[in-house]
C-alpha cells in the first residue's frame, strides 16, 4: 500500500476543501474581470465617444499590460511575502478595479482601473493554483488544483448572465442618453466588487502555505499547518520530506536558480503558450460572429454565448474526477488530438461554405473538449513539475509565457483571417494541436498521486522523463 493510500483516510476533507475553495475565489475574479468588459463595450464605447478601432482595442486589451505585469511580479512577491498575502494583495486590487473603473468619468482613468485589474489577474492566475498545490495532499491535488480552472469559468459564466441580465434590463436603443449608456455598463464591472470583497475576507481566514513557511524557516507553523490538513502521521512525515527538499537556504529567491529545472521550465512555457495558442479563445473572442453565421439574431447571439459558458462549466465539472482518474498527461494528449482533429473539421466546413447548425455544434464540441482536458489539465501541471525552493519563480515566468500568448493569439488572428480566411486559420491552429501533441506525447511526464517532493525527485536533474511507453 502507498503512502498516499494509508494517509486518505486521516485527510481532513472539509478543511482541504474551505481553504482550498477560499484560494480559488482568485480564479473566479480572473474569469469574471476578464470577460465582463465584453458586454460592458457596446455601451461604455459610446460613453466615451470612440472612434476609431485604436481607441477601441486599446481599451479592450489595456488590462493584458497589467497581466503581463502581475505575472512577472508574481513569483517575487509569492516568495516575499507568501501565497497567503499575494493573494490578499491581488483581492485588494480587483477591489480596486471594480470600483474604479465603475465609476470612472474618462478614458484615461477607465484604463488605469483596468490595468489594475490585469495586475491582480497576473497575480491570482499564478499563485492560486501555486497555494492550491501546495496545501493539497497527493491523491487529490489534481482535483483540487482543477478546481481553480473551475472557478474561472464560473467567473467567465458570471460576467455572462450578469451582462445579460444588466443589458436586458432597460429595452433600449444605444444612445448617448439611453441607461445602458450613462449607467448599465458601470454596474456590470460595479458587480465584481461583491465576489472580491468576499475572497478578501477569506484570504484572512486560511493558513499559509506549509511549503513556504518551510521555505521561510517557520517548521513549527509549517507542522501546524500539515496537521490541519491531515492527523495521525501526515505532519510529521509531509514535513520531513519537505524540509528534505530545500538543499539549501533560497528564502531570496535569484531567477538564476530556475537554470538548474531548464528542462521542466521548457515544457511549463510551452504548455502554457499552447493552452492559449490551441485557438479556443479565437472562439470565444469570435463567438458573435460564429453565432451570427448560425443564423442567429442580435439577442439569440447574446443568449447563443451564455449556453457556451454552460458547456464550459458542465465538462469543467466533468473534468474534476477525470483528472486524478486518468491522468494529467493522458487527457493533454487526448485534448490536443481531439482539438486538431476538430478544427481540420470546422476548415472543411468553412472551405465548403457549410454553416449554421452543423458549424455550430463543432464549435461546442471544441470548448467541450478545451474544457474537459487542456484548460484545467495545464494549470494542474503547471503548480506540480517545479520544486519547492523554484516554484513561485517558475510559475510566474510560465504565467507571464500564457499571457504573451494570449496577446499574440488576439493580435494575430485578424492578419490570419486577412490572409488565409476562416478556413486557413483554423487549419494553422490544427498545425499547432498536432505539434504539441507530439511534444506532450514525448516530454510531457505523469504525475497523478505523487507528492510534489516525490515528483522532485522524479524529475530531477537535466533530463525530460518520458513516462508510460
Amino acid at each position: 500500500m502507498s503512502y498516499q493510500d494509508k494517509q486518505s483516510p486521516e485527510i481532513h476533507t472539509a478543511f482541504i476543501w474551505l481553504i482550498s475553495l477560499a484560494a480559488a475565489c482568485g480564479g473566479l475574479l480572473f474569469g469574471y474581470d476578464w470577460v465582463v468588459i465584453g458586454g460592458a463595450k457596446p455601451f461604455y464605447e459610446v460613453y466615451f465617444d470612440v472612434d476609431s478601432p485604436t481607441l477601441s482595442g486599446w481599451l479592450m486589451s489595456s488590462a493584458l499590460i497589467g497581466c503581463i505585469f502581475g505575472a512577472m511580479c508574481a513569483g517575487v512577491l509569492a516568495d516575499k511575502v507568501g501565497r497567503k498575502y499575494a493573494l490578499i494583495i491581488s483581492a485588494l486590487l480587483f477591489i480596486i478595479s471594480a470600483a474604479g473603473t465603475a465609476i470612472a468619468d474618462s478614458i484615461t482613468p477607465f484604463v488605469l482601473y483596468r490595468i489594475l485589474g490585469g495586475v491582480g489577474i497576473g497575480l491570482a492566475s499564478t499563485v492560486s493554483p501555486m497555494y492550491i498545490s501546495e496545501i493539497s495532499p497527493a491523491d487529490r491535488r489534481g482535483k483540487l488544483i482543477a478546481l481553480n480552472q473551475l472557478t474561472i469559468v464560473i467567473g467567465v459564466l458570471a460576467a455572462q448572465l450578469i451582462n445579460l441580465l444588466i443589458a436586458e434590463q432597460v429595452s433600449d436603443e444605444i444612445t448617448q442618453d439611453s441607461w445602458n449608456v450613462v449607467e448599465g455598463w458601470r454596474y456590470m464591472f460595479a458587480a465584481e466588487l461583491v465576489p472580491a470583497a468576499l475572497f478578501f475576507v477569506l484570504m484572512f481566514l486560511v493558513p499559509e502555505s506549509p511549503r513556504w513557511l518551510v521555505k521561510s524557516g517557520r517548521y513549527q507553523e509549517a507542522g501546524n499547518v500539515l496537521s490541519k490538513i491531515g492527523s495521525g502521521s501526515y505532519s510529521a512525515t509531509s514535513l520531513a520530506d519537505i524540509r528534505a527538499s530545500f538543499k539549501q537556504d533560497t528564502t531570496k529567491f535569484s531567477f538564476a536558480d530556475l537554470k538548474s529545472v531548464k528542462p521542466l521550465l521548457l515544457i511549463g512555457i510551452v504548455l502554457a503558450s499552447f493552452q492559449q495558442w490551441c485557438g479556443i479563445n479565437v472562439i470565444f473572442n469570435y463567438a458573435h460572429e460564429i453565432f451570427a453565421s448560425a443564423g442567429f439574431d442580435i439577442n439569440d447571439t447574446l443568449k447563443s454565448i451564455v449556453a457556451t459558458g454552460i458547456i464550459n462549466l458542465a465538462f469543467t465539472i466533468l473534468a474534476l474526477p477525470m483528472v486524478e482518474k486518468m491522468g494529467r498527461r493522458t487527457l493533454m494528449i487526448i485534448g490536443s488530438a481531439g482539438l486538431g482533429v476538430i478544427y481540420l473539421i470546422i476548415s472543411a466546413m468553412y472551405l465548403a461554405g457549410i454553416d449554421g447548425l452543423p458549424l455550430l455544434t463543432m464549435v461546442l464540441v471544441g470548448i467541450a473538449t478545451y474544457a474537459l482536458t487542456l484548460a484545467p489539465v495545464t494549470w494542474v501541471l503547471l503548480a506540480e513539475i517545479f520544486p519547492n525552493r523554484v516554484r513561485s519563480g517558475a510559475m510566474s515566468m510560465c504565467t507571464l509565457a500564457l499571457w504573451l500568448a494570449s496577446f499574440g493569439l488576439t493580435f494575430t488572428f485578424p492578419f490570419l483571417i486577412e490572409a488565409f480566411a476562416a478556413s486557413g486559420s483554423f487549419l494553422f491552429y490544427a498545425l499547432i494541436c498536432f505539434v504539441s501533441f507530439r511534444f506532450i506525447w514525448l516530454y510531457v511526464p505523469e504525475t497523478k498521486k505523487l507528492t510534489l517532493e516525490q515528483i522532485e525527485t522524479n524529475l530531477a536533474g537535466d533530463k525530460l522523463v518520458r513516462q508510460n511507453r
